[in-house]
């Protein structure tokens, strides 16, 4: 188990080493293997239960320095984990396809993400923040049938989220696009939303959704509190005229958990 000064140190190492990561990303598949490195220890690190005590330490402690922190390493590691999915979508379309702990701990949270609100094949499902290698989409796709809309503001993730789909899911009810969701012709058709956990203003982006979709959508928003918060996104309040959480889907040893929402 880490001290809290050996903790604070491992963060601030992590965070350099992003930031390093992030500054040398030059569009290429380049440096891959030690973005893919980072991540599996940056992810394996937040999932270790014995790091629960040094980080509740220094959040007894003045919150000011860890709050900043915590919030520089999610916007960094974020922008990490597009890379990869970057990376990922190139390697798959070259022939060089590889898995690491990363995303077979993304994959392994997804057979359970609207826990006792099943997807069918009647389904409409859309994620906010689809990526460049679009896991979700194609899991759903593949396992239920269900029609499947992804969004994502980046324009080259949707662009290399298309080929990936055309490759691995050619065939599939899968569409990506690069708008926002008030954009979406058919939004009210869409019976359950997804929320990438590393969407910064998905909480706004689901009070906005209250207005455009239909009274039984079900909402499944990935969310980080506590340790997880270190990359993810926590869990917030939310309008109570608007919004009830129904369901929370705790995944211990994973990156993220659920929180599932109805209309009030």
């Amino acid at each position: 188990m880490h001290t809290p000064e050996q903790f604070l140190q491992t963060l601030n190492g992590f965070q350099a080493k992003f930031a390093q990561l992030a500054d040398r990303y030059e569009g290429t598949a380049q440096g891959s293997s030690e973005l893919e490195a980072t991540l599996d220890d940056y992810s394996a690190f937040i999932t270790n239960e014995a790091n629960e005590e040094p980080w509740e330490h220094w959040n007894r402690q003045d919150p000011g320095p860890m709050s900043r922190l915590v919030e520089d390493l999610r916007k960094t590691s974020a922008f990490c984990v597009a890379m990869m999915e970057k990376y990922r979508a190139w390697k798959l379309l070259n022939g060089m396809a590889e898995r690491t702990e990363y995303f077979r701990n993304i994959e392994s949270c997804i057979e359970k993400e609207f826990g006792s609100f099943q997807v069918t094949a009647d389904s409409k499902v859309l994620l906010v923040g689809s990526g460049s290698f679009p896991m979700t989409p194609l899991y759903i796709a593949k396992q239920t049938g269900a029609e499947v809309v992804g969004i994502d503001i980046d324009r080259e993730a949707v662009e290399l989220g298309r080929r990936v789909v055309e490759e691995l899911g050619s065939g599939l009810k899968i569409r990506l696009e690069n708008v926002f969701v008030e954009q979406l012709d058919d939004i009210r058709k869409v019976t359950h939303i997804i929320f990438s956990s590393t969407v910064a203003i998905k909480y706004e982006l689901l009070d906005q959704l209250d207005a455009l979709t239909d009274r039984n959508v079900i909402v499944a928003m990935r969310y980080g509190s506590g340790l997880k918060s270190l990359f993810n996104y926590p869990m917030q309040e939310v309008d109570g005229s608007k919004w009830s959480l129904v369901e929370t889907v705790l995944r211990p040893g994973h990156v993220f958990d659920i929180a599932l929402y109805q209309k009030a």
